[in-house]
């Protein structure tokens, strides 16, 4: 079927709106009508440094309707509401142990071009364009494994939920699922923008008797405060390290870095208390940490988060209830674009004017 799609042609180029070509679904693969998808930085990094072949149609948080359903597809039906996820095989060690978000072949199932059997579903004038988290929803149509595909509350505004599938997963996921926080602990997120956002609402679920937002624009840390921060920190203003010690008696338990920037990393380790672990969830350069000093002398711990550690299939309707209950509105973390409108989406996500940019497709 032929549809329209944002197609990345070349290294840093902007989205083109194009008509492709898209094969109709497989065995245990569906066909969605996407109605909206959010923008990420991992999508602007795929654009930009080419961590998927090019031409491409990008985009990984998706939200539509089945249309189609391929051979042995049984979880989802015709007219399902559902958001897209990241891809996995389904069968490694980790999958099978509820960790799919390492899957021993995450990267090439999500970032090297093709479907799971090695083909193309989008084609350009003959030739295949790569397919980005195994469903690449800057387009109107997107085909994905039914493994990609979650079953969404029908009650709720569908154009809002593509953001769980990513960023969003990845700051809440963080919090509920890998570091679990006990009632009363203190935890600092360094990074106001959505999966910060997202890691302090999630913090605010769990009653942290702390939830400390770091960041350097005073517009980001007052979102922070009004989505759940007790306390916020402005670094180009304060020493974050000896403010850290001084709200919470001696350091926090718990950080999450969503920067990548080192010597934010550093800082988030220094301001931790002893046995605190920091999860770093950001895209981070190589970058130097003595390791006695910083981590082993104090018994901290220092680990990488992808996704959220998350099991789509379970944790995107959780935090889809917790919205409705009122307890995590990360509707006010969003703004709407028109499709024709993806590259301006883009510019006010990269200067910071908008936290989370969704483009709709009508």
């Amino acid at each position: 079927m032929e549809i329209k799609a944002a197609v990345t042609h070349d290294k840093g180029e902007d989205f083109k709106l194009e008509q492709v070509e898209l094969s109709e679904p497989k065995t245990n693969e569906v066909l969605v009508k996407i109605v909206a998808s959010g923008v990420c930085h991992t999508d602007a990094v795929a654009r930009d440094l080419a961590i998927t072949p090019y031409p491409a149609v990008l985009g990984h948080e998706g939200s539509g309707i089945v249309e189609k359903v391929g051979e042995g597809v049984k979880n989802l039906s015709e007219g399902d509401h559902v958001v897209l996820s990241f891809a996995y095989c389904g069968r490694c060690e980790n999958c099978l142990t509820g960790h799919p978000t390492v899957c021993t072949d995450f990267n090439e199932l999500n970032f090297g071009g093709k479907m799971e059997d090695d083909t193309h579903r989008l084609h350009q004038s003959g030739e295949g364009l790569s397919t980005f988290f195994g469903q690449s929803s800057f387009g109107t149509y997107a085909i994905a494994n039914e493994r990609n595909v979650v079953k969404v509350d029908e009650e709720v505004d569908l154009t809002l939920l593509g953001p769980l599938g990513c960023g969003i997963q990845t700051g809440s996921g963080t919090v509920l699922n890998t570091f679990k926080p006990e009632f009363g602990s203190s935890i600092v997120i360094y990074g106001s923008g959505a999966v910060g956002l997202s890691a302090i609402m999630a913090a605010a679920i769990t009653e942290c008797k702390h939830i400390i937002a770091v960041d350097i624009h005073d517009s980001r840390l007052e979102i922070a405060k009004e989505l759940g921060a007790t306390n916020v920190i402005n670094s180009k203003n304060e020493n974050v390290e000896d403010r850290i010690k001084e709200i919470t008696g001696g350091g926090a338990h718990y950080g999450i870095d969503t920067t990548g920037v080192p010597e934010v990393v550093r800082q988030g380790l220094r301001a931790l208390r002893p046995l605190g672990k920091l999860a770093v969830v950001g895209v981070t350069p190589e970058m130097e940490i003595n390791v006695h000093e910083e981590i082993m002398a104090e018994g901290k711990t220092m680990v990488g988060v992808i996704e959220g550690d998350a099991v789509p299939q379970l944790f995107i309707p959780k935090l889809v209830e917790y919205y409705k209950e009122g307890r995590f509105p990360f509707d006010k973390l969003v703004k709407f674009y028109p499709f024709d409108n993806i590259n301006q989406a883009f510019e006010d996500s990269k200067n910071g004017s908008v936290i989370k940019p969704i483009v709709k497709m009508e």
